[in-house]
């Protein structure tokens, strides 16, 4: 039998499960439902998933894969974390520290954070300005120093149009990284580096003998949570290309918009969703396992 105080605990954590299962558990077992009926609402197994996965070209278009975009969403957002990822982690562990000890150094460190704080919608508006020919940064760079193939609209184009928006979620996303890293550095001790000073250590086997172990924590936390968002990332896309052109920029998290609210199939749609969920778990436990073994 609980003791009066336990019921009071168990009260006090009454509207945390009332709130956790009307707002994730019930809408998650939902979604995986919804995923085995067809649009007439017959139950059709993994119907929807064949359909999305095999039959057509909307997750994985296998002629895109060889040829060119578009290559289907799926394979778009594994573009997007391989080249997104590592960018990240670099710049975010980059600027914090080449920031830690400089003059101005907060003020830059507030800059960069900008980014974050820009809604994804308006920093998909400028992503058209900042990419179009004759008036876009981006191709006017390119033609000064004499490269003419890329001096174009790039989002107009399949082989550019991915790329433009991964590049400005890196600018948008950099502060994270950033952040993480430089409340990470602010952790060590700062007798760790006198006493390799007076072993006589270089700088560079100092950051890498030192720094960059004592940063694996922090850097946890940016790879979870970087995937996570490059998984999502969904306002950016529609309003900087909606997934154009051709598909040659969709993702996941559009896709399954335009099953649902497009297409009016919200059996494909909760499939793409659930396919989502599943590779943001698996690549979510895969980091932090590999990481936690790399620390044994």
């Amino acid at each position: 039998m609980l003791k009066k105080n336990e019921y009071n605990k168990l009260f006090f954590f009454l509207p945390f499960f009332v709130f956790i299962t009307a707002y994730l558990v019930y809408p998650l077992i939902n979604t995986t439902a919804l995923g085995f009926l067809s649009k007439e609402g017959e139950f059709i197994g993994l119907g929807n998933y064949i359909k999305i996965l095999v039959k057509s070209n909307d997750l994985i278009n296998f002629s895109g894969v060889i040829k060119g975009f578009p290559m289907g969403a799926l394979i778009h957002n594994l573009i997007w974390i391989l080249i997104h990822l590592p960018l990240s982690i670099v710049l975010g562990l980059l600027f914090s520290v080449l920031l830690k000890d400089i003059k101005g150094g907060l003020l830059m460190k507030s800059v960069i954070f900008m980014g974050m704080i820009i809604p994804m919608i308006v920093a998909g508006v400028l992503t058209r300005f900042l990419f179009e020919a004759n008036i876009g940064i981006i191709p006017n760079l390119f033609r000064i120093v004499g490269i003419e193939s890329l001096n174009k609209s790039w989002l107009a184009h399949p082989d550019t149009a991915l790329f433009s928006v991964i590049i400005v979620s890196l600018w948008v996303w950099a502060g994270f990284p950033m952040i993480v890293y430089s409340a990470g550095l602010a952790n060590i001790p700062e007798t760790y580096y006198e006493a390799a000073r007076i072993e006589g250590a270089s700088t560079s086997q100092i950051f890498f003998r030192i720094t960059l172990p004592l940063l694996k924590p922090a850097t946890i936390v940016v790879v979870v949570m970087t995937i996570l968002h490059e998984l999502k990332t969904f306002d950016l896309v529609y309003a900087a290309t909606f997934g154009g052109p051709g598909g040659a920029s969709n993702v996941m998290p559009l896709q399954a918009w335009l099953y649902a609210f497009r297409a009016s199939d919200f059996g494909r749609a909760s499939a793409t969703a659930t396919l989502l969920t599943i590779m943001i778990i698996f690549t979510n436990f895969f980091s932090i396992s590999s990481m936690v073994k790399g620390e044994r």
